[in-house]
């Protein structure tokens, strides 16, 4: 009996990356209503094919609830340096999720948490029943990699994946996926605007956490460090315990999903009328998975 496979999607980052792709080029690809529907378009390209290609049996998709969250109470600052979503974006949040709702995929998302924090609590609740692989272009969701759980990085262009499992990033990194935590706080994200260990760069901190694997024996042995390490340690402790914390997902969010609502069946006429109403520009071809046609 084939293993059920499920695919876990993480919509904010199709959904940026798709805009993004396109809106450089000022290609907004307006419907007959006057919106945008670039991103929309091209989430369901990149979701069409993944389905394709990995031939999940069951798939959700994940979504961040506005732009604050629990990390925001601990770190004020938390994504602080990130701009308001350009105005030919903001109607695609909710087109989005209509037109993944069409494919009888659910969305999951719940106010207070992050979509990662989503997907790490679905995919450590499946991971002992079945395949999980999460499609992602953020590596941050390279740390939930263990047994039965891969990670599928987007690529350049549409279709491309690099994929990891626990044993892969290992190879590649030196580090065990947890590790990615400890790494995190010492060098802190640029991207989510929290510093870690000030002078602590991404090479330096691999390899502290590739030697003591983790952040409790690394302070232990901080004799062992150059001067200018242990110095730099020493006088920024506080911020690598609270960077630390931001990196780590939230593997405990109080969400509900029934796992029977993820399974991929959907209607081809039901599913093409829908996104017919939505009046999406720029799709034409619905997963092979449901045997559908082209639209």
């Amino acid at each position: 009996m084939k293993q059920n496979h499920i695919l876990l999607v993480d919509g904010m980052a199709l959904l940026f990356r798709a805009f993004f792709a396109t809106s450089v080029h000022g290609n907004f690809m307006y419907n007959s209503k006057g919106l945008p529907t670039n991103g929309v378009s091209g989430l369901l390209k990149h979701l069409t094919l993944a389905i394709n290609s990995f031939q999940p049996s069951h798939v959700i998709c994940c979504w961040d609830m506005g732009s604050s969250t629990f990390r925001n109470e601990s770190f004020q600052n938390y994504k602080a340096n990130r701009s308001e979503p350009p105005v030919e974006l903001l109607p695609q949040f909710d087109m989005a999720k209509e037109a993944v709702s069409a494919l009888e995929i659910p969305n999951i998302g719940i106010r207070g948490y992050e979509a990662d924090d989503c997907i790490g609590t679905l995919a450590l609740s499946y991971h002992g029943d079945m395949k999980v692989t999460i499609l992602t272009g953020d590596r941050d969701l390279l740390q939930l990699l263990t047994d039965n759980i891969e990670v599928a990085l987007l690529q350049k262009g549409m279709g491309n994946y690099k994929i990891y499992s626990e044993q892969t990033f290992t190879e590649e990194t030196g580090i065990h996926p947890l590790g990615l935590i400890d790494v995190k706080g010492l060098m802190g994200d640029a991207s989510d605007n929290y510093p870690g260990v000030k002078g602590i760069g991404e090479k330096t901190a691999y390899k502290l956490i590739a030697q003591y694997k983790s952040i409790e024996v690394l302070l232990d042995s901080l004799a062992e460090l150059t001067k200018g390490q242990r110095t730099k340690i020493e006088n920024d402790l506080e911020m690598l315990t609270l960077s630390r914390s931001l990196a780590r997902i939230n593997c405990e969010v109080p969400l509900e999903c029934v796992l029977e609502d993820a399974e991929l069946s959907f209607d081809p006429h039901h599913t093409m009328n829908r996104l017919g109403e939505l009046d999406i520009k720029g799709f034409r071809k619905l997963p092979e998975h449901s045997n559908s046609e082209a639209m």
